[in-house]
């Protein structure tokens, strides 16, 4: 069992260690996180273990390739409700860096990927999301700080448990990182790239003072930095750079850069947090030797949008000299996700353009926190020591302390404070009473002295319990003064005098019992509820009051639950598979002479066989006949008749009735004029017609609204659980409809659905599902991401010759060219390069994020959803730009749509003012 010590003397320990080492790097903390005994690594960093840390246990990581002593130990905590915090001291008015980092490593031998939050204070910082066991996550955020502590905090486990390899804090000097609105915004660091690195190992403490991790552009992470232009060499010198600028970006980095030798600088990359608004930076330093008839000219471009261009950069003139920091760029920015730019010299510049390195901060809005965080710190300061009392952090954000309970207002206060049995002493603390939100209060079984408080401030307390302590004094007749109050027990303490009256005739439960120094006054009024006297006498009152609340209570909450669970208008079925009223019932007749006997078949499934037709009135139907004697068929029948009598929407095969009948059973729908959307992509329809990328993109769109609905608009949520290209149908305009419910199911109260038999089809089907029989919502996102890589590359799901040696399905196939930069590698040749790169991209790297292979990784549908909307403003963007029709307004809305926003570049200021349009942060 680890030593125990407080509070305070831990953050005191952490104060010294970061003024121990104020000689090599002043302000700077490294936290082992696990680690039993301090160390100095090889960068001259000196590690301090948490030993100390009373709570959550420690664990050894071991993990191929990975040598560092820091990551051979971690800290977990236990996955429950309560929050689990760092306090670290700072220097108010300072501003500092703080990263910290996990290393999974499978500690747990569960093979269960953690998935928590991490908050800094009462502000939500960042979800973690362990995807690779043996892969470092680190996060970064920059902040000014207010106090003299902040604190780190783990919480709201989703699956695993939440743990942490290292915690680690930098001081900054003077303005660097300065922005307008540091007081209400951190910045998370999402990209800090070196350009032109000379190797992979990132650059950061000794070359940078400051420790921060500039990675090397050479690195292929994963949908990071790719879409490298033709021509992009590396450059570098031995010079010395003037870097004493604004953000002093290291020496070391500045001497690097890559150079568009056949005119331009391209790259795409994945900008963790966004969309959003945020802090754009690029470092610009002329290291290379140009003749006197030489220059280097160039402007920022983002593919499609000409409009976009901005001032001329020429780095010399904006940075005064050779070898010295130019570092133009945005305070304040909307930018996406997925930021494609190009650097594009000017026509009268001999050289191509030259970048050294960028900075990209999002903007994430501080919450201030309960408003009684102050007030309950001076409550719990002379227990520091004590267990319950360091669970630090916010009071209440992101979760409320253990032993309290917050209102759901944006700035929170305390409504319940349950201390009994915590070992108190001393008079009751004389700040209690400022919590003017206190609802109950419950302090009863400790050794609490003095008198009782003046509660008046707390207008809204109604239950306090100060029973089993050694409270002196009289009862206060301010008591009389709450308005709310219907609880007051104060029994078996050293209470004196006499109750008051009011006390008596107010109605509420009382017990003073215990107290022989205190003595009923003046008369009982008539609706007074007294616990008094012998202790069962008081047992019976208390136990009847508390089952006459609870029977009020279930008795509301089961008619608030009646309320709310009226059951959707299912149309039911009758024991013997025969649906009943409400879907229109066709006469066999009627589909034998509509379908010509059942002339002509359309299609054929595991269900049976589907039919043409055409009613008297000219409607064309499609009549799908249940294959005979099929008991899995008869099931199927039966849940699809009952779906798709209650479900209506535009985007999903409209269901006209059913006919049983002759000892057959048949469904019948609309008739889809233009087939699946199997057949288009990789089946007989797509010779000499294969349909082009934006008309993909709708069908994706269509489809995507058909499974929203089914997913939100339906109440319980329907799971389809066999989405396919199959399943995909499309009518005269070639819009998409979802069809085939055979497969689905309800989604009951949110939770997921637990099938004996998993059903799907083989390469659709989520590995999650098939494993633990464990069907949701993402199951049917699973498949729609599979979905969405065939609409990219024409390529079907299954395959024994298309994917290449020992890979036979899309999506292992797509994610090896994807992760590697390498999308041309799956794009359908057919479309003959008529699409827009950008669009591809974001439709590729929201596949990825569909076929994850657990549940919770995955996006909802809703998310899918946009995403291909801006795929399709892209698209519709450059299909204009193509075809020579662009105009000023279509540009515009596009713009809009995508939150786009650009560096800015041009002039000799840092920093150029903004539109207050464009200039203010998302939460603003």
């Amino acid at each position: 069992m680890e030593t125990k010590i407080s509070f305070f003397s831990f953050l005191l320990l952490l104060l010294l260690l970061a003024y121990s080492a104020s000689a090599q790097m002043p302000g700077f903390v490294s936290l082992d996180c696990g680690g039993k005994e301090n160390f100095t690594d090889e960068l001259g960093l000196v590690w301090t273990s948490d030993a100390n840390l009373i709570y959550g246990e420690t664990a050894i990581v071991s993990v191929t390739n990975e040598t560092r002593k820091q990551y051979t130990t971690l800290r977990h905590f236990p996955a429950d409700s309560r929050k689990y915090c760092y306090t670290l001291g700072v220097m108010s008015r300072t501003r500092y860096l703080l990263r910290a980092t996990f290393l999974y490593g499978n500690f747990d031998n569960n093979n269960v990927y953690p998935k928590f939050d991490i908050s800094v204070g009462a502000t939500h910082w960042s979800t973690i999301v362990i995807s690779d066991a043996n892969t470092i996550e680190t996060i970064e955020l920059i902040f000014l700080a207010s106090s003299p502590t902040i604190s780190v905090c783990l919480s709201n486990a989703t699956t695993g448990q939440p743990f942490i390899s290292t915690l680690e804090l930098r001081q900054f000097n003077g303005s660097i990182y300065y922005t307008a609105y540091e007081n209400q915004f951190y910045l998370s660091v999402s990209a800090r790239i070196n350009f032109g690195a000379d190797s992979e190992d990132p650059v950061r403490y000794p070359d940078d003072p400051f420790d921060r991790i500039w990675e090397s552009d050479s690195v292929k992470k994963a949908n990071y930095l790719v879409d490298v232009a033709d021509g992009t060499e590396k450059v570098s010198t031995d010079a010395p750079i003037d870097v004493s600028r604004n953000q002093m970006p290291p020496e070391k980095v500045m001497q690097t850069a890559v150079v568009g030798t056949n005119g331009s600088l391209t790259y795409r990359l994945n900008l963790d947090g966004f969309p959003g608004f945020g802090w754009a930076v690029t470092y610009f330093a002329e290291i290379e030797d140009l003749e006197p008839d030489e220059s280097r000219k160039f402007r920022l471009v983002l593919p499609g949008y000409p409009d976009m261009s901005k001032a001329i950069v020429n780095i010399q003139e904006n940075a005064q000299g050779k070898y010295r920091l130019y570092q133009p760029g945005y305070p304040n920015i909307s930018l996406p996700f997925v930021l494609s730019f190009k650097f594009g010299k000017t026509a009268d510049s001999t050289e191509g353009p030259l970048l050294n390195a960028m900075e990209i901060n999002k903007y994430l809005e501080k919450n201030d926190g309960s408003p009684d965080g102050e007030v309950i710190a001076s409550v719990i300061s002379p227990y520091a020591s004590a267990d319950w009392a360091q669970e630090g952090g916010d009071p209440c954000l992101p979760v409320p302390w253990s032993w309290l309970q917050c209102n759901s207002d944006g700035r929170p206060r305390i409504v319940k404070i349950s201390l009994s049995s915590k070992n108190l002493t001393g008079n009751i603390p004389s700040d209690l009473p400022k919590l003017n939100g206190l609802v109950e209060l419950w302090l009863d079984r400790n050794s609490l002295t003095g008198s009782i408080p003046d509660f008046t401030g707390c207008r809204d307390l109604e239950i306090i319990h100060l029973e089993n302590n050694q409270l002196t004094g009289e009862l206060p007749s301010s008591l009389l003064d709450l308005p709310n109050l219907r609880e007051l027990y104060v029994q078996n303490n050293l209470l004196s005098g006499t109750v008051p009256s009011g006390l008596l005739n107010k109605n509420i439960v009382l017990n003073y019992s215990g107290n022989p120094n205190l003595h009923e006054g003046g008369q009982r009024g008539k609706h007074i509820a007294i616990v008094i006297g012998s202790s069962v006498g008081a047992a019976i009152l208390l136990i009847a009051t508390i089952a006459s609340c609870l029977f009020i209570r279930r008795g509301k909450r089961s008619s608030d639950q009646e309320r709310s669970r009226v059951p959707p208008p299912v149309q039911r079925l009758v024991s013997n598979d025969t649906p009943a009223e409400g879907a229109y019932c066709f006469t066999f007749s009627e589909i034998e002479d509509a379908t010509k006997k059942f002339e002509k078949k359309i299609g054929s499934g595991g269900f049976g066989v589907v039919y043409y037709g055409k009613m008297k009135d000219g409607k064309e139907i499609a009549v799908k006949v249940l294959t005979s004697n099929s008991y899995q068929g008869k099931r199927e029948f039966s849940n699809e008749v009952t779906l798709l009598s209650r479900i209506h929407h535009r985007n999903l095969v409209q269901f006209l009735g059913f006919c049983q009948e002759e000892g057959r059973s048949m469904l019948v729908y609309e008739f889809m004029h233009n087939g699946t959307l199997k057949e288009h992509l990789y089946g007989p329809l797509t010779r000499g017609r294969s349909i082009n990328w934006i008309k993909r993109l709708e069908i994706a769109e269509d489809a995507a609204k058909g499974i929203e609905y089914l997913h939100t608009g339906c109440v319980p949520a329907i799971i389809h659980r066999d989405l396919k290209t199959s399943n995909i149908l499309l009518d005269k305009q070639m819009r998409a409809k979802v069809s085939d419910f055979g497969l689905s199911k309800l989604a009951v109260d949110g939770a997921s659905h637990v099938s004996s038999i998993v059903r799907g089809t083989v390469g659709y089907l989520d590995p999650e599902y098939y494993i633990s029989q464990q069907l949701t919502d993402k199951s049917d996102v699973y498949s729609f991401g599979v979905i969405l890589l065939e609409l990219m590359s024409g390529q079907e799901a299954i395959s024994n010759e298309s994917f290449g040696v020992n890979c036979r399905n899309i999506v292992q196939w797509a994610k090896l060219h994807i992760e590697s930069g390498d999308i041309q590698g799956i794009i359908d040749p057919s479309l003959d390069d008529e699409y827009d790169l950008q669009s591809m991209w974001k439709i590729a790297e929201k596949a990825l994020m569909c076929v994850q292979p657990h549940g919770h990784m995955r996006p909802s549908i809703s998310e899918v959803l946009k995403e291909i909307q801006d795929a399709i403003l892209i698209e519709r963007e450059a299909v204009a730009v193509r075809e020579g029709n662009s105009d000023d307004m279509s540009r515009n809305s596009i713009r809009s749509s995508l939150n786009l926003g650009s560096l800015e570049f041009g002039g000799t200021e840092n920093y150029l003012a903004l539109d207050d349009t464009v200039a203010q942060p998302a939460a603003r």
